[in-house]
C-alpha cells in the first residue's frame, strides 16, 4: 500500500487520530537509539507496516512505542520492524 490509509480511507500510521475499536490491544515496547524526530518517523513508519497494526506513538524522550493492534501484536515481528529502523527493541514496557 502506497499510503497510510486502509482501502475504507481508515488510517493506521499513527500520524492521526484514529478510531480504534473495543477488541484492540495495546502494547508499550522499550527502544534504544531513538533521539529525535526522524527516528521518530522511522520507528512509526515500520511498525507499521506490521500486519494487523492499528496505530503507533513513539515518545522519543522515554523510549516508548506504543503498538494498538487488532490482537496482541507478535513481538518478534514488531522487534525485527524496529530493528530494520535502526533501532533496538529491549522488550515490553512496564
Amino acid at each position: 500500500m502506497s499510503s497510510c490509509c486502509s482501502p475504507d480511507g481508515s488510517c493506521h500510521s499513527g500520524s492521526t487520530a484514529t478510531q480504534i475499536t473495543t477488541d484492540a490491544t495495546r502494547t508499550v515496547y522499550a527502544v534504544t537509539g531513538m533521539t529525535c524526530g526522524h527516528c521518530e518517523t522511522a520507528v512509526t513508519k515500520a511498525v507499521s507496516g506490521v500486519d494487523g497494526v492499528l496505530s503507533v506513538e513513539v515518545d522519543v524522550k522515554t523510549g516508548r512505542v506504543t503498538v494498538v493492534a487488532e490482537e496482541n501484536p507478535d513481538d518478534a515481528l514488531i522487534a525485527r520492524a524496529v530493528d530494520e529502523a535502526g533501532y533496538a527493541l529491549t522488550g515490553r514496557a512496564a
